[in-house]
């Protein structure tokens, strides 16, 4: 645990009166990075399970609550809302594309088709306007990813917001993954951040590699980001938070599936792992 709480000790140096700040404001500022599941328990046991049952992160989600996204005047008048039909038309341009040409995309599509949980585009993804501190989600209620229309507006980002929600969904269908225990919640977070985004560059960018630790960076850049993401969907505590991610980081880290191997940045990885699926027993999508 001690580069997790070393991490949490330099952010309340920096802003000691976060804590004053109600639960769900915390979550919500922990949650420029992550990608969030669309459910939430608010009471948590010893044993990382929920008491109390409340659904939650809909309001990061307005559409899944079943509210009209209305542009404000203001924001209107200086472009940066009132395109909202355009901007899903693009994202699900941007999806569609992903799903024909991207390797990761296709390989994670190919791999929930063999494990008996195949992607119809029209039923289980959803090009949506979100709010502006997260790019994606995975609701785990309609087992329907959430592509945020506002925030992923190029093929790349799409491509890694596919990625990441196709990941938890491969573990909701694969692993019987509840959302409503932390432990479950920080393993496939950690496995999403190992599989999808981390590389050494990203890590540099986060903080967390130097010259002095290059061989635990990428597991320190999984920790960071699996952290931040529990944290904005789920109302417990640092402390809680923290203990779940360390708690099953070795067992989690070390589940490559479906994907079978970590990706560098500018390589040629996600080809290889790509036309690997078959080695595992995956449909070629």
């Amino acid at each position: 645990m001690e580069f997790l709480t070393k991490v949490w000790a330099k952010e309340v140096t920096k802003a000691v009166d976060i804590e004053a700040t109600p639960a769900t404001a915390q979550n919500k500022s922990s949650s420029t990075t992550a990608d969030a599941p669309a459910s939430q328990e608010t009471r948590e046991s010893s044993d990382g399970t929920s008491t109390g049952q409340k659904d939650w992160g809909y309001d990061l989600y307005p559409e899944r609550k079943g509210e009209t996204f209305k542009p404000k005047w203001t924001k209107v008048l200086f472009g940066m809302e009132g395109q909202e039909n355009i901007d899903r038309f693009k994202c699900e341009q941007n999806v569609y594309w992903c799903v024909k040409n991207g390797p990761l995309v296709k390989l994670m599509m190919g791999a929930l088709k063999s494990s008996g949980c195949p992607i119809d585009l029209r039923r289980h993804i959803s090009c949506e306007v979100c709010d502006p501190t997260v790019t994606g989600g995975y609701d785990p209620k309609l087992n329907q990813i959430v592509v945020c229309q506002n925030m992923a507006k190029n093929k790349s980002m799409v491509h890694g917001v596919l990625t990441h929600e196709m990941i938890h969904m491969f573990d909701y269908c694969n692993n019987d993954m509840d959302f409503r225990n932390v432990d479950h919640l920080a393993c496939t977070e950690i496995r999403a951040a190992n599989l999808a985004h981390c590389s050494f560059l990203s890590a540099m960018f986060q903080g967390d590699a130097s010259p002095f630790n290059v061989k635990e960076a990428h597991q320190n850049c999984v920790k960071t980001k699996a952290l931040a993401s529990v944290l904005a969907v789920r109302n417990i505590s640092k402390e809680d938070a923290i203990a779940a991610v360390e708690r099953v980081f070795p067992k989690c880290y070390a589940d490559l599936e479906p994907i079978g191997r970590r990706i560098r940045r500018n390589s040629t990885d996600q080809q290889k792992a790509y036309m690997e699926g078959p080695m595992y027993g995956y449909d070629v999508y």
